[in-house]
Order: C-alpha cells, then structure tokens, then sequence
C-alpha cells in the first residue's frame, strides 16, 4: 500500500511538472503531453518597415514510443508589401524528427536533452513578387536541452542550418524561461510567464539577428492550451528597409492522439 501511494505521488509530481506547458519561441526536450501527439497552429503577423507579413503555420508531431517523434509542418503565408498588391500561398514543407538523448527525473523535476533534425522541402510558391516559398533545400540539426521544475522550467536550443541556391547557411541559438503563475495542480489549469531570446547568425555573410520574447501562456487542460507572444529585434543586422518592427503570435496546442 505505502508503495502504490509512492508510485502515485510520483505519477503525480511528474504530470505537475509536464503541465507547466512546452516555451512558446523555443524547442521543447519534452516529448509527451501537449507536445506529443496531436497539432499544433498559430497566427504570426510580422510588420516589418517595408511589408507586413502573416503566417498561418500547422504542425502534426507523433510520437513513436516515449523517446521518438516524427512529424510533419506546413504553412500559409499573406505578404502585404507597402505600395504593392499582396500575395498568398501555401510556403515550404518541413519533415522533423525528434530523439531523445538524456534523461534525468527526480522528484517534480526532470532535465531532457534531444535531437532535432528539421528538413526542408522547397514547395512554396516562387512564381511571385515577392516569393512565398524559399526556393532551397535547407537541413537543420539541433541540440535542445531542458530543466524542468515545479516552480520553473530553463529551456535551449542550438543549432545549424545548412542552404542551398545561394541562401546563406545560419547558426540558431535560442533560450527560454518559463515560471507558472498558479499553484500546480490536476488536472492542470495553468498560467504561464515566458520570456526569452531567439538568435540566428548567419555565417556567410556575417549578420546576426536577436529578438526578445515574451508571452503568456493558458493551460486549459491535460489535452489543451492556448498561449499569444511578442518578440521585438533588439540586433538586426540587415538593410534599414527590411528591418521587423515587431512579430505577433497567437495560437493553440491540443493533443488528439
């Protein structure tokens, strides 16, 4: 008896901690709960000095056991240049796999480290001015790490993209910090505190990009949350006319399967 109470405070602990909800800008280690199985789709407008751009991505993750997952992302994109006629279409197709490398839990807490490899495949529309899709092949390899608490969770990300068709090849570097903002409890119905940066250096050309994060995060249930963000460029290294003012997110997570 004295066991089965230590195995459920156990199973409990454990749910407390996955309830905390994956970051909103950066990769999770975590592979179950509501980054397992199921969908995940966000609104993201992006106003830029010379554009205003809105994407529309869905992403379809399945988990293979509890240390492998696969899946699929696809994405609608709007591009409202200043003084042009807008243009639409369905942007490139990215295949991922996730696998798990480390793991260490303890009690109401956990610390992860995976691979990522994302694929990119270039069938976006390039029949337009401006482009939708990117017109390159692009494979991404990725370490993301997390330590995960009941009071906190640390989340990171680095990685290398490697382009073609004259794109220049980048290095990604992203870090997160979630804090709930309610007791744990279950079945979860949390309010999460992100903040963070998302980085990426481009090293053919030697320009970096940095943008601050931040957002909020609800957690519905076991099987649903929903969460919004803005992150502002606080280094930009690129031409005054294509600078981002500022990205907007806002989107939804459920688990179906």
């Amino acid at each position: 008896m004295n066991r089965l109470i230590i195995i459920l405070i156990g199973v409990l602990a454990t749910t407390s901690v996955f309830a905390q909800g994956p970051p909103i800008f950066t990769e999770t280690p975590i592979l179950l709960g509501l980054d397992g199985g199921g969908l995940r789709t966000f609104g993201r407008f992006i106003v830029k000095e010379n554009a205003t751009v809105y994407v529309q991505p869905l992403a379809i993750p399945y988990n293979l056991g509890s240390k492998t997952q696969i899946g699929i992302a696809g994405r609608f994109i709007n591009i409202n240049p200043n003084n042009f006629e807008s243009v639409s279409g369905f942007g490139d197709l990215t295949f991922f796999l996730k696998q798990q490398l480390y793991q260490k839990d303890g009690k109401g807490k956990t610390f992860r480290i995976i691979a990522k490899l994302d694929q990119v495949f270039p069938t976006g529309k390039t029949n337009s001015t401006p482009s939708i899709g990117s017109d390159s092949w692009q494979s991404q390899l990725s370490l993301v790490t997390g330590y995960v608490t009941l009071k906190y969770g640390i989340y990171g990300q680095v990685g290398y993209n490697i382009t073609s068709n004259g794109l220049p090849d980048n290095l990604i570097y992203n870090a997160a910090f979630v804090y709930p903002l309610l007791p744990q409890k279950y079945p979860p119905n949390q309010l999460n505190l992100n903040i963070g940066i998302n980085g990426n250096f481009f090293t053919d050309v030697n320009s970096n990009t940095i943008l601050a994060s931040g957002g909020i995060q609800w957690i519905t249930s076991k099987t649903a949350l929903f969460e919004a963000g803005l992150q502002i460029p606080i280094v930009e290294e690129v031409p005054e006319a294509q600078k981002t003012n500022y990205v907007l997110t806002f989107g939804t997570r459920i688990l179906i399967f």
